[in-house]
């Protein structure tokens, strides 16, 4: 009996859990277009200034290496968010105009940490009024209330096998 409502605990609680992935999930997409509005911005810059001293982009990030310890490091920044840039936005391209479900399937494109800290930071549980917020809810109650009674059989199995181990066997 113990066992069953453990299970059933393990169960509601994935249902809570699982039930609050679409809400949090748009957050960090709003989170994530943002990100990379604010990243466009700041790459465009980059390229003008390029572009006003004559060079490509690549060129003057070059350049900039090669002037020094500061310029050096300014380099590497630019670069680093050239890379954070193209990143995120092959990950937003991927994500616009998913569903719950199909970002659930895209849930690696989820994983900019810096944007999930964020989201998280400011984000709210709800209880699941929407269809897809019902659906997530009763998969997690069944991963819940399965994960917990494999555990328990897992453990009883062990149990048993290590008290055997002490059991005097019939002479």
């Amino acid at each position: 009996m113990i066992l069953r409502t453990l299970a059933l605990a393990g169960g509601v609680s994935g249902a809570a859990a699982f039930s609050q992935f679409p809400e949090y999930s748009q957050q960090y997409m709003q989170r994530l277009g943002g990100a990379v509005d604010e990243l466009s911005r700041q790459v465009t810059r980059y390229e003008t200034d390029a572009e006003k001293v004559g060079l490509t982009l690549d060129e003057l990030l070059v350049r900039l290496g090669e002037e020094g310890p500061l310029s050096e490091k300014q380099a590497d920044n630019m670069r680093s968010d050239i890379a954070r840039h193209d990143r995120l936005s092959a990950d937003l391209a991927t994500l616009q105009g998913a569903g719950p479900f199909m970002r659930a399937k895209l849930a690696t494109h989820l994983g900019d940490r810096d944007i999930a800290e964020r989201a998280m930071s400011t984000y709210k549980p709800a209880a699941p009024v929407t269809f897809e917020g019902a659906v997530f809810a009763g998969s997690g109650f069944v991963a819940g209330w399965l994960g917990l009674n494999a555990l328990f059989a897992f453990l009883a199995g062990a149990w048993s096998s290590f008290t055997s181990l002490f059991r005097r066997k019939p002479a």
